[in-house]
């Protein structure tokens, strides 16, 4: 069992960058990859980025490229999520997740790979 805490999330002006944070207890040595997904009102959850535990390989839907950051800390068991130049399209509900298994391909960063998630952080962008 891994437990996930988001923490971060506010309302800011576009243009301006804000920093999420997910902080994992429990288990976590099961895990091998941290993502973040978004997901705004009415639309299906999308994935963000990842990154890998051991390795630090990272990976980004287009949408975010040049903007956002994904890292992690493996002494403090945190991923963050650093968002850059926000858009009003970016403000959704951001929740991290923990897959606990190696995958490869496109189909790793589905929702459905990832085992864990956390409650949430909102990101409201205003225009």
């Amino acid at each position: 069992q891994v437990q996930l805490v988001e923490s971060g999330g506010g309302l800011v002006q576009a243009g301006n960058s804000l920093r999420l944070s997910c902080a994992a207890s429990g288990r976590t040595f099961s895990s091998y990859a941290m993502g973040w997904f978004r997901q705004a009102p009415g639309k299906e959850r999308e994935f963000v980025a990842a990154v890998t535990w051991s390795g630090g390989t990272t990976y980004y839907v287009d949408s975010v490229k040049g903007r956002v950051t994904i890292a992690r800390s493996n002494a403090k068991n945190t991923a963050y999520l650093q968002m850059n130049s926000l858009k009003p399209e970016d403000t959704a509900v951001y929740y991290c997740a923990s897959r606990d298994h190696y995958c490869s391909g496109y189909g790793c960063y589905d929702v459905r790979e990832f085992r864990y998630w956390g409650q949430g952080t909102q990101v409201t962008v205003s225009s």
